[in-house]
């Protein structure tokens, strides 16, 4: 599961599919409808906030956006009833974190949709985010064995 921190622009066709779908899968687990996943890192960034299904709500409202203006029909009336004001933070680490993997993934996925997006110097957050200073997540999977020398905390 990757719910990415990464404005939903950047994701290819394949990339906004699977991110709506795991939003979803990500939403029923909140929402106490499955057994598995419960446990997944991806997801402790919503568990700690007062309103977790709201707040994934929301996530799932600006990736339909993102969807419908790109002509795709997702579903809306499956994003959970629970609308709330409240963003999260994100860290500079994590979405730079993000952005190269997103990168790494286009290069064999979508060469031409890498070509349209490679300009992009400081890669805007989902719009549930607010950036702030610091590392990657301690949360992101794979946190020991994803920093290389001369990564920054910024």
């Amino acid at each position: 599961m990757r719910l990415w921190s990464l404005h939903p622009k950047f994701l290819d066709r394949s990339g906004l599919v699977a991110l709506w779908r795991e939003g979803l899968l990500a939403q029923a687990v909140l929402e106490g409808k499955t057994k598995g996943y419960v446990h997944h890192p991806q997801l402790h960034r919503f568990r700690v906030q007062a309103n977790p299904v709201g707040l994934l709500a929301e996530y799932l409202r600006a990736i339909h956006a993102e969807a419908a203006s790109r002509g795709y029909r997702f579903e809306a009336t499956k994003i959970a009833p629970s609308p709330t004001d409240s963003r999260i933070a994100v860290t500079r680490g994590q979405l730079e974190f993000e952005w190269r993997h997103l990168l790494s993934k286009l290069e064999a996925r979508d060469p031409k949709w890498l070509a349209r997006i490679i300009h992009v110097r400081t890669p805007e957050p989902h719009p549930l985010f607010y950036t702030v200073p610091g590392p990657i997540e301690e949360w992101e999977k794979g946190y020991g064995c994803t920093r290389r020398p001369g990564d920054t905390d910024a």
